[in-house]
């Protein structure tokens, strides 16, 4: 708890491009958290460098995500928006964890066995640990809750186990986190694979919209989207195409499935695919220009970076301190 408020931490990967589906999932479901928690938001570069990053495009998308958060509506005066890079106790943290968690663990964490297969030039130990900095990210702020996706909550379940471990060990020193139940954010898919969710990683650049495509490159992309030949607009699963399409329409209009398909009854595909693209553009229109303004704007990115990081580590030396205490590390001669 600070003052009052239970503690919510999250983050995201300074790689690749987001996406509608990152946006409409997530981050828009942020901006109203702030009231009810302490959020913390994290450009989690750490994590970004278990698979090999050009450094200057890291540091790039880095400050291009960090501003991203701002430019979406999260307020850096009531959340904490920083680089987990610009707080050591989040790798400090890491390592004494590492030490309070199995090897059987690790190996069975489903995530690890994903991606050391999409990357089998470069199965590092980083790849492998990556779940204990995942917990020392939610633990160091003493966290309450973390908004997690169903590809997380192992994730999630192993950072419990090793905070009631060391706990059990040493006392009350960690809270123990809960999964965030709250609004759920939209479900958005590939255009080119209803199947699979849309991907910032996905190869197809058509199979996703990113948040700076321009009005012509959404529209294109919508156009191309993959459907069916039934030639009915339905909200089922047996059109995981025209859903997709409806759950993205929905979702940026405010409208429910039933009036959505209201909305486009006696119409084709060829109507609807035009009216998601422009619902889609009128949603991210405000959101490119306020990137664009605050992007232009060095000297008010700086000056968050800077405050926000020193507030981070402000929290996070509080439980450091009292982690490195409790395993009998010397104390600092101040």
């Amino acid at each position: 708890m600070i003052d009052g408020k239970k503690v919510l931490f999250s983050g995201m990967q300074a790689t690749g491009n987001l996406t509608l589906g990152n946006y409409l999932g997530a981050l828009k479901n942020w901006l109203t958290l702030s009231d009810e928690y302490e959020c913390f938001y994290s450009v989690v570069d750490l994590h970004s460098i278990t698979v090999r990053q050009n450094p200057a495009e890291l540091r790039k998308r880095a400050r291009s995500l960090l501003t991203l958060y701002i430019a979406a509506g999260l307020d850096p005066k009531k959340n904490c928006i920083y680089y987990q890079s610009h707080v050591s106790g989040h790798a400090e943290l890491s390592w004494i964890l590492s030490c309070f968690t199995y090897m059987g663990e690790l190996n069975r964490m489903t995530q690890f066995k994903d991606k050391a297969a999409k990357h089998a030039d470069n199965i590092n130990a980083g790849l492998f640990t990556y779940p204990v900095l995942m917990a020392a990210d939610i633990l160091l702020y003493q966290a309450d809750v973390v908004p997690v996706g169903v590809d997380q909550m192992q994730h999630l379940e192993l950072t419990r186990n090793i905070a009631e471990r060391f706990n059990n060990i040493y006392g009350d020193v960690f809270t123990v986190p809960e999964a965030y139940v709250g609004k759920v954010g939209a479900k958005i898919m590939s255009l080119q694979d209803p199947s699979r969710k849309m991907s910032k990683s996905d190869e197809n650049p058509n199979a996703s919209i990113y948040l700076m495509d321009d009005p012509d490159t959404i529209m294109r992309k919508f156009k191309r989207a993959v459907t069916d030949s039934e030639g009915c607009i339905r909200y089922s699963e047996q059109q995981p195409g025209i859903k997709n399409l409806l759950d993205i329409y929905c979702a940026c209009t405010g409208k429910t499935p039933q009036e959505a398909v209201k909305e486009f009854e006696g119409k084709g595909y060829g109507e609807l695919k035009p009216a998601v693209g422009e619902a889609v553009i009128s949603v991210l229109r405000p959101l490119q220009e306020e990137m664009k303004r605050l992007s232009g704007d060095k000297a008010y990115i700086d000056s968050v970076i800077k405050e926000n990081a020193e507030k981070a580590n402000y929290y996070a030396m509080k439980t450091l301190r009292k982690v490195q205490r409790k395993v009998g590390f010397p104390d600092r001669i101040r």
